[in-house]
């Protein structure tokens, strides 16, 4: 057996010394320090290390914060940080060679010249401004994360080799420089010194946490890659050309790490006549095949990979076929199962349901005008889907609205991944006029509605590809409702410089961008707002909180854009939008939300009215309810507006198991409503509606059931068509996942709530 006196370690740079246990401890003891309830020992003797001699230092210190990430529980959440602050020493160690990071102007030059850094940075900054940030800029906030978002932090965002894992930076590099590249066309609008106070203000609120940035931007900004909106929309027409110009799109931004929504209603039918009967169509399959091998034929840097979700009205003549795409029964030949679908309805359709009556099916192509007034025109479209059911010399066919929707729910259940677009609300509860700028379809995550127009080809000057860039605004950072009025204006501020520096592989997107210049900002961490406010989602008592902390959401975030057009200008479409009339969100909402939650507006909405109408908005659209599921972590929050499974999540991914515990658990425990605890969907659907009221876009809005709950423990069919029906009456515009407990561990979640896209935050 050999003895510790005899064991050498190699360290980092391959020399040989001595072993060292009192290094070793002294390293646990000062990660520990200040913790409640963590114990060094446990740390040492959990850790279980085989020494042997030339063992590496890389391997001694992998296996510490191993052993001290396992004793994460919810009696011991601060095992969490000890272990962070393990991962960020060895983070730095790697980075740096050493534990202090270096000088900001001598990291940054360094990386540029290593070709990780983009190289504007060092031509847009002066020396002296890179040492008044070097002295501004706060490295021992990396010791406020928790595991969890350093092991996120370490596998997506941080810069790096991805093959050879080498780390180039530690987090707080990371968030001042988004900042200086976000904000380094300041100088040009206002001067330095303004330039130089957004920059520290902006590094305050994400590096704090108060401002959670998506993936795009924190892997990509200071990077060379310049394109950083998490989601892309992009409509396809009715043709060869068209489809090709589509499957090009995809291609382009699926390697540009954004999550991609698809608008193929278009697309007519099997048996449909082309070019006047000389051959026969070969329907929607073929091509929606087409379009998954363009999602998947891309990695995404490594970061994850592509993914889509593709939409289609439910009147369609193939809605039969289309709805069983991700079925596991079937072949090949009949199933597209590595993309997610968006069913499309509106109010003609589930009027249909409601009466017990039958929903005619037609091919696009054969009835003029109706696929365009699905959108644009509810009275047009009942009025010439009528005309078109009575006409016999058009194909058809016919089947019992509760048969379909059923079908529809059916796949939803089973597959979770059928997710619903309610198109009426989607246009009447808009930012945007339907006379002129339709919305057509929703992306990866169901929370974006922006108008597109198809593309004939890739370069295509008149298409219109829509892009919402992303940031959230945590709400367990929130302690009375005017603090959300700093941090709406950074984002606002910050993503709107973003549209100017970022590249657009695609003309139409950068038209549609420059003109609408549309923000999807959110929120994470509600579910520790509500418990923290003490309330919960099946509470009535979050009725109200809900309507006054979202209504001052919304207000802050178009007050932040009207201020903004007041020094840069109107985005040039802003005529396209209803705010270009004074019509704001409170002016549109469906008003069964009433009759759910009474509370006043708290703010002067009309002073608002005025601004806009005199000085307009910089962005067309300001809002959106993402998921967030990575993002969140980063920020040790629960995910987006969603309850958490259990006070400690087990969550998967590519770096390993990764535990992360529920903000303030010690005294907030008993406060949290868990997913599984809530009785139905009710509460978690009037609040995602209230919601619904402000937010200019749209929610990633999940529903969940628990067989255990039901007779013969299986969800009944009308459970899931009375939750459709519900969020149709309150104006809800989008439903994401369909969730069902499946018995395993409650702590058990997956990383990716954005199925590897983008919007993931």
């Amino acid at each position: 057996m050999t003895r510790f006196e005899e064991i050498f370690v190699k360290k980092r740079n391959g020399r040989l010394e001595k072993i060292d246990l009192e290094k070793i401890h002294r390293v646990i003891e000062w990660a520990a320090k200040g913790l409640e309830n963590v114990s060094v020992s446990q740390v040492e003797i959990n850790s279980h290390i085989q020494f042997y001699n030339e063992i590496t230092t890389k391997s001694i210190h992998e296996t510490i914060i191993k052993s001290a990430a396992d004793l994460i529980s919810v009696t011991t959440p601060d095992y969490q940080y000890l272990a962070a602050r393990l991962a960020i020493f060895h983070l730095r160690k790697i980075a740096y060679g050493e534990f202090e990071p270096p000088h900001l102007y001598t990291h940054v030059k360094r990386l540029t010249e290593l070709g990780k850094y983009d190289k504007h940075l060092l031509e847009d900054y002066s020396e002296d401004e890179f040492n008044v940030l070097n002295d501004y800029i706060d490295h021992n906030r990396d010791l406020n994360f928790a595991y969890a978002a350093v092991k996120q932090m370490e596998g997506k965002y941080l810069v790096q080799d991805r093959v050879s894992k080498q780390v180039f930076e530690s987090p707080q590099f990371l968030y001042l420089l988004v900042g200086m590249c976000l904000f380094a066309g300041y100088d040009k609008l206002y001067d330095k010194a303004v330039r130089l106070d957004y920059i520290k203000r902006f590094y305050d609120a994400v590096s704090s946490f108060k401002i959670s940035l998506p993936t795009p931007i924190m892997s990509g900004v200071r990077t060379p890659s310049r394109q950083f909106s998490s989601c892309v929309l992009i409509e396809c027409d009715d043709s060869l050309d068209s489809i090709n110009a589509t499957s090009s799109a995809i291609v382009r931004y699926v390697s540009q790490r954004a999550g991609i929504g698809v608008n193929a209603g278009r697309i007519r039918a099997i048996g449909s006549s082309i070019r006047d009967g000389e051959a026969q169509h070969t329907g929607c399959i073929p091509f929606y095949k087409h379009f998954q091998t363009a999602v998947k034929c891309c990695s995404q840097g490594g970061v994850r990979g592509g993914a889509a979700t593709l939409f289609y009205p439910i009147w369609h003549l193939e809605v039969e076929n289309l709805l069983v795409l991700k079925n596991n029964r079937g072949v090949e030949d009949n199933r597209v199962r590595h993309m997610d679908y968006g069913v499309q309805i509106n109010k003609t359709m589930y009027q249909r349901l409601i009466k017990g009556e039958n929903i005619t099916l037609f091919s696009p192509s054969d009835v003029a005008g109706l696929y365009d007034a699905f959108f644009a025109d509810q009275a047009e479209f009942e009025r010439l889907y009528t005309l078109y059911e009575n006409d016999e010399t058009i194909r058809k066919k016919q089947i019992c609205a509760q048969e379909l929707f059923g079908l529809m729910m059916q796949e939803r259940a089973s597959t979770g991944r059928i997710y619903i677009q309610n198109v009426d609300h989607c246009n009447t509860h808009s930012p945007f006029n339907p006379a002129l700028a339709p919305i057509r379809q929703s992306n990866l995550c169901m929370e974006i509605a922006l108008p597109t127009k198809p593309l004939d080809n890739i370069n295509d000057e008149r298409g219109e590809i829509a892009l919402c860039t992303l940031s959230g605004i945590n709400l367990g950072e929130i302690n009375h409702l005017s603090e959300i009025e700093e941090p709406a204006e950074l984002i606002v501020r910050a993503l709107d410089a973003l549209l100017d520096y970022q590249d657009y592989p695609v003309i139409a997107a950068k038209n549609g961008s420059m003109n609408r210049r549309t923000l999807g900002v959110g929120v994470i961490n509600f579910a520790y707002y509500l418990a923290k406010n003490h309330t919960s989602y099946s509470d009535e008592q979050a009725l109200g909180l809900t309507h006054r902390t979202f209504e001052a959401l919304q207000y802050y975030l178009l007050q932040a854009s009207n201020k903004l057009a007041k020094e840069q200008g109107a985005c040039p479409a802003f005529a396209d939008t209803t705010y270009s009339q004074g019509i704001l969100p409170i002016d549109t909402y469906k008003k069964d939300i009433d009759s759910v939650c009474s509370e006043p507006l708290q703010l002067d909405w009309e002073q608002l009215r005025q601004a806009i109408k005199t000085y307009g908005l910089r962005n067309s659209t300001l809002s959106a309810l993402m998921p967030s599921e990575t993002s969140s972590q980063i920020a040790n929050a629960t995910n987006g507006i969603e309850p958490p499974r259990g006070l400690v999540s087990v969550k998967a991914s590519k770096d390993g198991i990764l535990k992360q515990v529920v903000p303030e658990i010690n005294r907030l425990k008993d406060q949290y409503e868990l997913l599984w605890q809530m009785p139905n969907n009710t509460g978690y659907l009037r609040l995602v509606a209230i919601m619904q009221k402000f937010i200019d876009q749209s929610i990633s809005a999940n529903t969940n059931y628990d067989p255990m709950r039901f007779e013969d423990r299986r969800v009944p069919m009308k459970a899931m068509i009375q939750d459709l029906l519900t969020a149709y009456k309150l104006g809800i515009k989008t439903l994401y996942y369909h969730n069902t407990r499946d018995g395993a561990n409650d702590t058990q979640d997956d990383l990716d709530a954005c199925a590897g896209g983008a919007c993931a935050l």
